[in-house]
């Protein structure tokens, strides 16, 4: 977990996307990726890749898709 540019990012979340979150500026809490999906940042294991998405949080809650990988 951390803090970038007043934004929380939790997770194994791709350097892209807290890049697009950061330039978008949306109103929200932060982006999450839940779990630790295989071939994600840090949980690579060669070529096997499960589909994960990154998650937008507000404040009070709601969610939405962020990215799809």
């Amino acid at each position: 977990t951390t803090l970038v540019g007043g934004y929380v990012v939790e997770g194994h979340v791709p350097a892209a996307d807290i890049k697009k979150l950061l330039a978008a500026k949306p109103k929200a809490k932060g982006i999450a990726v839940p779990g630790m999906p295989m071939g994600s940042p840090g949980m690579e294991h060669g070529d096997h890749r499960e589909p994960y998405q990154t998650i937008l949080f507000t404040a009070d809650g709601r969610t939405q898709v962020f990215a799809r990988h």
